[in-house]
């Protein structure tokens, strides 16, 4: 089933559509640093593409926070960027080596938005379940996004468009990808798993992102550890064919592991 947007999963533990965060008070037609307390809290967006470093000096990614349904401001704020959804022509290939891939149909400039991975918006417990009664055969769809806070706290997000889901579950993973992955808040602290360009990417060009989650692709981003010589059984290969591969896909076995 196509939904542009995550939705509650079978376990109904967690509404991303639900309203939590207080409104902006700017009266203005799109808001502006540092006046807007959405703004406040993390990168901004400058025309339709987010704001990033120009050195890779920053390995992990700070917070984005869009304005809201409760907030003042117009619908044409400038902070308003991922909850409008897919607007650039992406189409469905079937690839040589990898299954369905997505490619761009259209030029795509450095750090504009691509599209989100929505799903199903799962707790750990039905993850981990789904995770287990997979077989080795079965493509795994679910994505497990660790954020870590400031006060040494770990958020975790689980989304998994095995069943729901939109064009992003067909992004294949890379080792030296073109777009990275920034959690997005708009309404809750549930976050929107939202795709961006990490570099300025030609029309026809695959589109890819690293499954372990390295923020803007900086090699010290990623926190997969090794895994032990009888995980790799387990293990998908890579077929991403760059200089860089590391032969098998990104691993994480908090979700096959049991208590």
């Amino acid at each position: 089933q196509y939904s542009p947007d995550s939705v509650a999963g079978a376990d109904g533990e967690i509404d991303p559509t639900e309203v939590t965060f207080p409104g902006c008070p700017c009266r203005s037609s799109s808001c502006v640093a540092p006046e807007c307390p959405c703004l406040r809290r993390g990168h901004n967006y400058s025309s339709l593409c987010l704001r990033l470093p120009e050195q890779q000096e920053q390995p992990f990614s700070r917070p984005v926070f869009e304005c809201n349904s409760l907030c003042r401001c117009g619908e044409g704020c400038q902070n308003r960027l991922v909850q409008r959804g897919l607007q650039l022509r992406l189409q469905v290939f079937r690839t040589r080596s990898k299954g369905w891939g997505v490619c761009a149909l259209e030029p795509i400039p450095r750090g504009r938005f691509v599209c989100e991975y929505a799903g199903e918006v799962l707790g750990f417990a039905e993850a981990q379940r789904r995770i287990q009664a997979q077989t080795p055969q079965e493509p795994n769809y679910i994505i497990a996004v660790r954020e870590h806070l400031h006060n040494g706290r770990v958020m975790e997000t689980f989304v998994d468009p095995t069943r729901i889901g939109n064009v992003g579950r067909f992004l294949n993973h890379s080792c030296e990808p073109n777009l990275f992955m920034v959690p997005v808040r708009v309404d809750s602290m549930v976050p929107k798993l939202a795709l961006f360009a990490a570099a300025d990417i030609s029309a026809g060009e695959e589109l890819s992102y690293d499954y372990s989650g390295r923020f803007h692709n900086s090699p010290g981003a990623s926190r997969e550890h090794k895994p032990l010589e009888e995980e790799n059984s387990l293990r998908k290969p890579c077929y991403c064919g760059s200089r860089m591969c590391a032969s098998f896909l990104p691993w994480d076995s908090s979700l096959f592991s049991t208590p």
